[in-house]
């Protein structure tokens, strides 16, 4: 072979190999790991009205991208700035720029699973939607004190909570306050049904009426065998129109859920929601019930029992009373189980 053929070949297989590593480092940069050190975590959040320039310093403060210029160079070619889609984004370790704007282009957002327990007021139901969700607090607390907003759902400022049932709720991140609160009382009128609508009925009851009795309930006793005998109580008061001299409704009144002992002065607050003080049953539910308390007021028992007090072995469950003189002689007990551990 002359000089000139061979290197004419050493020329060609020089542009080969740069031709292969310039191929190479494109793929690495296209299809190689690209994430960071996920200084905030692996999920990205994209706010509602976010441009491409803000999803790029989220990326970059937030640590998901380790080389932006790569990224940037393909994501604008992407046209990823055009297809901007706000919620959460799992970002996985090792995920390649391809992955990363492939995901962030299509929208497929994480859903978050919202678990609703036992909530004691508004602002508690405020808070766990605006931490989890977009959700403004101010906008989600002017929509909840809106009564033509809560009207179109049978509810008031105060009843509005009985529509917010314990369970696990799926959203997107963005999901907006009114979408939110839509879903939830959707959940609620599908548990009303035209058998516990009955069952309501046979208690003289509306179904918020329920809620209301359950919640009551809920935060007297924690025992579920209890919890029909204990709604059968309030049940027989409601029908006999004695006030329901219900203590949960007095801490609720005050504000404070820690109190372990009823004093004569916390007797006399005027909150609506004091039922010593005033007859029927308080504006709103003092809680979110589980379904077993509902269900227990639902069900509950035809009794003769007007009263009942905790029993003195501390047991957590009840004693109960057709009469006065019955109840008197377990609250004495109770009292001096109290006294001896020196509860006050």
């Amino acid at each position: 072979m002359s000089s000139a053929k061979k290197k004419k070949s050493r020329t060609g297989l020089y542009l080969l190999v740069i031709i292969a590593g310039i191929l190479l480092f494109a793929g690495v940069k296209v299809f190689g790991p690209n994430t960071g050190t996920f200084k905030q975590g692996e999920y990205l959040y994209i706010h509602t009205g976010s441009n491409y320039e803000k999803l790029k310093a989220v990326l970059q403060d937030g640590g998901f991208i380790s080389d932006m210029t790569s990224f940037d160079f393909l994501a604008q070619r992407a046209q990823l700035p055009a297809h901007i889609h706000p919620g959460k984004y799992k970002i996985r370790d090792g995920m390649s720029n391809f992955n990363i704007i492939r995901l962030l282009r299509s929208g497929r957002q994480t859903p978050v699973k919202l678990v609703i327990n036992k909530l004691r007021t508004k602002n508690d139901f405020i808070s766990l939607l605006s931490t989890n969700l977009e959700v403004d607090s101010n906008t989600l607390r002017q929509m909840l004190q809106d009564k033509d907003y809560l009207s179109q759902f049978g509810v008031d400022t105060n009843t509005m909570m009985c529509t917010v049932m314990p369970d696990t709720y799926d959203f997107f991140w963005n999901t907006t306050a009114d979408k939110a609160y839509r879903k939830i009382e959707k959940n609620y009128a599908r548990y009303w049904d035209a058998t516990r609508k009955d069952q309501s009925k046979s208690h003289g009851c509306t179904p918020a009426q329920v809620i209301i009795i359950a919640s009551i309930v809920d935060e007297e006793t924690n025992i579920n065998d209890d919890k029909p005998k204990v709604a059968s109580v309030y049940l027989n008061r409601l029908q006999k129109g004695m006030k329901l001299q219900a203590d949960p409704t007095v801490k609720f009144a005050v504000g404070d859920f820690t109190i372990r002992r009823i004093s004569g002065e916390m007797l006399q607050n005027t909150s609506p929601y004091n039922t010593y003080l005033y007859q029927g049953l308080p504006p709103g539910p003092i809680c979110t019930p589980s379904p077993g308390s509902i269900e227990a007021v639902l069900q509950a028992p035809k009794t003769t029992y007007l009263y009942f007090c905790a029993k003195e072995d501390f047991s957590g469950y009840s004693n109960f009373a057709s009469t006065y003189d019955e109840q008197l002689k377990n609250a004495h007990a109770y009292q001096q189980a109290l006294n001896a551990r020196g509860i006050h």
